[in-house]
């Protein structure tokens, strides 16, 4: 049984921080893909960063870049998004997303991150 748990979220003021945590059960992260994705309210969900087995390679959507940084680690099978300077735009309720390959079969509950 596969399982991804999300937890970090909450209520910051512009210029803040937060780190989003993504807990995987089931397969190894090292040998997957795993994503980070948003969703606002009354918008389509937004794709925000991914990384790759087997070498950890990363990659950030524009609207984020140099602000968010995903990274694993591989013993505690947990990915990360690191956030900072927030923006009330970054809004949104996010998830974590996992996979074989992009097609991102497993998604997490989310965890909302509210930036006001």
């Amino acid at each position: 049984h596969v399982q991804l748990v999300e937890s970090g979220g909450g209520s910051v003021q512009p210029g803040g921080s937060l780190r989003l945590a993504c807990e995987v059960s089931g397969f190894p992260i090292d040998k997957s893909c795993v994503g980070w994705f948003r969703q606002a309210t009354g918008k389509e969900r937004e794709w925000i960063a991914s990384i790759y087995r087997p070498g950890g390679n990363t990659f950030a959507a524009d609207s984020v870049k140099g602000r968010f940084t995903i990274s694993r680690d591989n013993a505690k099978n947990t990915v990360s998004l690191q956030m900072s300077n927030l923006k009330p735009e970054d809004t949104a309720r996010y998830y974590c997303a996992a996979g074989v390959s992009t097609n991102f079969g497993y998604w997490g509950q989310g965890t909302q991150v509210t930036v006001s």
